[in-house]
């Protein structure tokens, strides 16, 4: 009995310090953590400023501006409400400027994709000597500026003496003159470009996602008498699909740029608008509120295009 009341006794004088040791304890992780949110408060702070500053505020100015009447040098402002919208949804020009930039974004997309996936699946999958070399040379395209791109193709459109048309005349053995630039194929001579300078980037990416591919995946499946077109599409692209998704969200985001930036370094002024050039334009010609109107559209249509993207392709992820 007295060996219990000790016992006892003991529990009683240790429970207090085991208290206060584990409160000793809470307060040094509690001061730890504020510490640690402090430090990483401090590091996301500048690029939080600088977001809020440039993309949030820029933004929100637009959505204000799109409701003002204003010239591109004028400092008073009349507010007209939805007015730039109504005459902006009954422009002609607009509506042409906004189906070239769908056109666009459907054709390039789609050409692209396949082109990047085959280029990837083959360079992947079958044994070819230099397939680091094939990598650099189909990247090059990428990383060459705009101007340097429009330079080469518009040698390669060149009427008289340009490559594609020496190339159809010397098959069909008579001479071919298109003009590649002119309006009525303007757009075709645009798609090709766009195509040409993407398509490295993207195989590359699509490569990276293949090569993790377990090859006993392929191995049982041509066992079970599948082939290379099956594997393709019952392995490959279910597993890398997470990758094609992210991939095709952000390019068809950047295509309404990219086809801005070769529109205006292309071609001629009006011979094709896209949405992003119309809005550019009407900047030029003074009409800085009605430009921010196009601007909101073209803003509203990108998202709502991303979300239906996102939307269309979720699909259960699969893992190896």
């Amino acid at each position: 009995m007295r060996s219990l009341h000790e016992q006892q006794a003991r529990r009683e004088r240790i429970d207090p310090l085991r208290l206060r040791a584990r409160l000793s304890k809470g307060v040094e992780s509690m001061k730890k953590s504020r510490s640690r949110g402090r430090f990483l408060a401090l590091c996301i702070a500048p690029a939080t400023i600088l977001f809020i500053l440039f993309m949030i505020l820029p933004t929100l100015n637009v959505f204000r501006m799109s409701l003002f009447e204003r010239g591109a040098y004028s400092p008073t402002e009349t507010f007209v409400g939805f007015q730039n919208f109504t005459t902006l949804f009954r422009d002609a020009k607009f509506i042409t400027s906004m189906q070239n930039t769908i056109l666009l974004i459907v054709v390039v997309t789609v050409v692209t994709f396949f082109f990047a996936l085959l280029f990837a699946g083959i360079l992947t999958r079958e044994k070819i000597r230099g397939q680091n070399f094939f990598r650099i040379i189909f990247y090059i395209p990428n990383i060459l500026s705009v101007v340097v791109i429009a330079g080469i193709f518009s040698a390669i459109y060149k009427p008289e003496g340009g490559m594609l048309n020496s190339i159809l005349s010397m098959i069909s053995g008579k001479t071919i003159m298109i003009l590649w630039k002119d309006q009525q194929m303007v757009i075709v001579s645009i798609i090709i470009a766009m195509v040409w300078q993407a398509i490295g980037y993207y195989m590359v990416m699509y490569m990276a996602s293949m090569s993790a591919v377990p090859e006993s995946l392929y191995e049982s499946a041509g066992l079970d008498g599948a082939g290379r077109v099956t594997q393709f599409f019952q392995i490959t692209i279910p597993l890398i699909w997470t990758n094609i998704r992210t991939t095709l969200t952000f390019f068809i985001i950047s295509t309404i740029n990219m086809a801005f930036l070769f529109v205006k370094a292309m071609t001629a002024k009006g011979s094709a608008d896209v949405a992003l050039s119309f809005m550019y334009n009407q900047k030029d010609a003074g009409l800085y509120g009605y430009s921010m109107a196009a601007g909101v559209v073209i803003f509203l249509f990108s998202f709502l295009l991303s979300a239906l993207v996102n939307k269309v392709t979720k699909r259960d992820v699969l893992e190896v």
